[in-house]
């Protein structure tokens, strides 16, 4: 069974986080030079909420199509959804659906390990089936006749 550690490991140890104090437009930018759709944000080494890009959305449109001076604190999800590096993928693959949730933190205990998203997930179902079929295959080729002696 594959499990977040395993998908971490895959991914990398690129994590990019913010305080709750930076100012939204300032989180926006960091997000869009690194291409990511979240930051993780952190107070004295504590997880303390997500910002994605759905929070972004639903601010700038009930602001009139502008960021504003907010700080991430005041549109950060503040209790967001978290799984531990032992979670299964399949575990991981169900929240993401019934949460419609797109960024999920991977807290091993109070340490944050990274953030698992939805692309990582696809990413490595995709993988692991793609060995499996590989390995069925070569099973399947392997198969002894009827005529073969033991």
């Amino acid at each position: 069974m594959l499990k977040v550690s395993e998908i971490l490991k895959v991914k990398g140890n690129t994590l990019f986080t913010a305080g709750p104090d930076m100012a939204v437009t300032q989180a926006v930018n960091i997000m869009s030079e690194q291409d990511i759709g979240s930051l993780v944000i952190m107070a004295h080494g504590t997880l303390v909420g997500m910002l994605t890009f759905r929070e972004i959305i639903r601010h700038v449109n009930s602001n009139g199509g502008a960021l504003g001076e907010f700080t991430v604190r005041a549109i950060m999800d503040d209790a967001p959804l978290s799984v531990t590096p032992n979670t299964d993928a399949d575990e991981v693959q169900r929240l993401m659906l019934a949460k419609h949730a797109r960024y999920i933190p991977v807290m091993d205990g109070p340490t944050l390990m990274g953030v698992i998203s939805f692309y990582d997930m696809a990413q490595a179902i995709a993988a692991a089936q793609q060995f499996e079929n590989a390995m069925l295959k070569a099973y399947i080729r392997d198969w002894p006749s009827d005529g073969d002696s033991a």
